[in-house]
């Protein structure tokens, strides 16, 4: 194996922890702002209040007193994802897709009773998953379905797209598509796939499973480059909007497709990771320092996603 030397990376403008986190999320991100990102709770209400679309939020188990009537909370809904508050890369998280009198049928086709329901319950609102091991709250809210052109190119969960966004400019783009390693979760570190996509076109490019470049999804042996991610500009559009409703200028804004509603905000990120930068092939710091030498960052979000588009391309 070759080995890359730390000048040869930084030539390439790849950025690394250290640097991410003392050159820019620390400069651009305040850390009082935190919890608006951290909480999944209050970002949704934040995206509703600036009219920005989010998966619709049915119950919030706050108590215990809530996890005894978790059968009744669940109430006439058939599919649903429970998820932690304050959870951090996808841990916690239990999508449903069935109800029966018996229990939950998960998406993967395992079986929750209502008992193991409760328990996973109470276990979550105890701090199970939340950043720090704090309290949480438990959010059931909307399932999404996924666009018809990830169905040959997941692997049972929902495929999520991923946008760095810098004072307000998306700066670089990948999809996540859940695998069978993976759980079905579209989380990296869990074995899910990162591909590369164009800012300009929205089409994707370089797949990557852990540090190997791959051509096809493992489970369902379909190519994945070349395809055009649909409503590709509202989804900048979304991305870009999430810096005025946070001002946090360093950003990972994660966005799902649904079949029929279209692109929502799953969740934002005040410290993404790095591993976009194998998706894509390229480094961010290029990216970013284009972006820092700018005179001053348009108002209009459409701008600057004009701008980024414009500028921001493969090989940037």
């Amino acid at each position: 194996m070759r080995l890359v030397s730390p000048q040869s990376l930084r030539r390439a403008g790849v950025v690394g922890i250290n640097q991410r986190n003392a050159h820019y999320i620390s400069r651009a991100n305040q850390r009082h702002l935190y919890p608006l990102v951290d909480n999944k709770l209050l970002t949704k209400q934040l995206a509703l209040d600036a009219g920005i679309a989010v998966p619709e939020l049915f119950a919030t188990i706050e108590n215990q007193g809530d996890v005894r009537r978790l059968r009744d909370i669940i109430g006439p809904h058939q599919q649903f994802v429970m998820k932690p508050a304050h959870g951090s890369g996808g841990d916690g998280i239990m999508v449903i897709g069935a109800v029966t009198e018996k229990g939950l049928r998960r998406h993967d086709g395992t079986f929750l009773s209502y008992s193991d329901a409760q328990y996973y319950a109470s276990t979550t609102l105890s701090g199970q998953y939340s950043l720090a091991g704090l309290p949480d709250k438990l959010m059931i809210e909307y399932r999404v379905l996924f666009d018809p052109l990830f169905e040959k190119i997941a692997f049972q969960g929902i495929p999520d797209i991923r946008v760095i966004v810098f004072y307000g400019y998306p700066v670089m783009a990948m999809v996540r598509l859940p695998t069978r390693a993976s759980d079905g979760k579209a989380n990296l570190h869990q074995g899910a796939i990162g591909v590369g996509i164009d800012l300009a076109t929205g089409i994707t490019s370089t797949a990557v499973s852990g540090n190997e470049i791959v051509a096809e999804h493992p489970d369902t042996g379909h190519t994945i480059a070349g395809l055009e991610i649909p409503d590709w500009s509202a989804i900048l559009q979304l991305a870009a909007r999430c810096y005025e409703i946070t001002n946090l200028g360093y950003l990972g804004v994660d966005i799902v497709l649904d079949k029929s509603r279209g692109p929502l905000i799953l969740e934002l990120n005040a410290r993404p990771g790095l591993n976009i930068q194998i998706a894509n092939s390229c480094g961010l710091g290029k990216r970013l320092d284009a972006i820092e030498q700018l005179d001053h960052a348009p108002a209009d979000f459409q701008e600057r996603v004009y701008w980024s588009r414009r500028h921001l391309t493969f090989g940037v």
